[in-house]
């Protein structure tokens, strides 16, 4: 028995942490939402205790009274405490609630950088304004964000409702058609974290995940000024062909708009909306088979020769 609540205990602990985890928290608005749920906790559990202590305290002097004959009456006294407690406990988690609102919503007149993330089934379309040329720069599926620096995040869907959701650095909020709702993001510490959709959106809604990177201001300028380039001249006459309609990389003769812009897709950790890791072989897997690895994506299988994946992959993975 005590061997199972060590094991049960180290279980719950592990999700105490990590790069998906609103137990973590590494931005303002993550430490906002954190110390609201640490606050209700607190709150909820004396108050659970509170009750739980009158009616322990109720029962026993209920038997106390019968036992000697007296009269079993109400103990106005103990209610009229409990429910003190309780309208104490909600005004404190009330101002509670309005503090972490505003502090989500601190820095909204303040300068910063705008990014445009829109839901599709089942990726993410993400778009970096860059601040020297007011021009709009494409990726996929992966978001990079800088340290210290207030990011707004203006999120849309293309088909269904999603859900963006990255609890190490930020709150849930929806992305709904036909709409752009907003949320800033100020992470205070680098690294990889995971994000993912919160919203039942299809049957691929497992596998509509987000790799974030948090970088130093000016590691993430570089990475900037490098999405914001073309990409380098490489061999791409099958690619062309077939795959050229559906999706775009910018300094060629691909323009689709369909699916994710392949610009610098090689760079990414990982492909498929974080189903895949990238790697050569998970290119060709997927160029070849995408409907068998993730089905229902809106991918077709495009029919290759294993030759022409090949060539596919080779080019795609050039592509940094």
């Amino acid at each position: 028995m005590a061997r199972a609540a060590i094991i049960l205990a180290t279980l719950l602990l592990a999700g105490c942490a990590g790069n998906q985890s609103p137990l973590d928290p590494a931005g303002d608005q993550a430490c906002a939402l954190h110390r609201l749920l640490v606050l209700m906790t607190v709150v909820c559990g004396a108050v659970y205790a509170l009750v739980l202590s009158g009616v322990a305290w109720s029962l026993w002097r209920a038997r106390r009274r019968m036992a000697s004959g007296g009269d079993d009456k109400p103990l106005d006294r103990g209610l009229w405490m409990t429910a003190g407690a309780i309208v104490v406990a909600l005004s404190v988690l009330i101002v509670g609630s309005f503090v972490a609102d505003r502090a989500l919503v601190a820095t909204r007149d303040d300068p910063a950088l705008l990014v445009r993330v829109t839901g599709h089934q089942w990726w993410w379309r993400i778009e970096y304004r860059d601040p020297g040329t007011d021009r709009w720069i494409e990726t996929a599926n992966e978001l990079h964000l800088p340290i210290g620096r207030t990011t707004r995040v203006a999120l849309g869907s293309a088909d269904v409702i999603h859900s963006f959701w990255v609890p190490n650095v930020a709150g849930k909020i929806d992305m709904i058609p036909g709409r752009r709702n907003q949320i800033d993001v100020t992470p205070r510490r680098a690294g990889w974290f995971r994000g993912q959709c919160a919203e039942f959106c299809g049957t691929q809604h497992a596998h509509m995940a987000l790799d974030v990177r948090v970088d130093a201001p000016a590691d993430f300028d570089r990475w900037l000024a490098t999405q914001a380039r073309p990409a380098a001249p490489q061999a791409q006459a099958v690619f062309a062909q077939r795959c050229a309609a559906c999706h775009r990389v910018r300094g060629t003769q691909a323009a689709g708009r369909a699916g994710p812009d392949l610009t610098h897709v090689a760079a990414r950790r990982s492909i498929a909306a974080g189903t895949l890791p990238m790697t050569r072989g998970a290119l060709q897997g997927w160029i070849q088979q995408p409907q068998a690895l993730k089905p229902g994506t809106s991918m077709p299988a495009v029919p290759l020769s294993a030759a022409e994946a090949l060539a596919v992959a080779d080019y795609v993975g050039t592509l940094r």
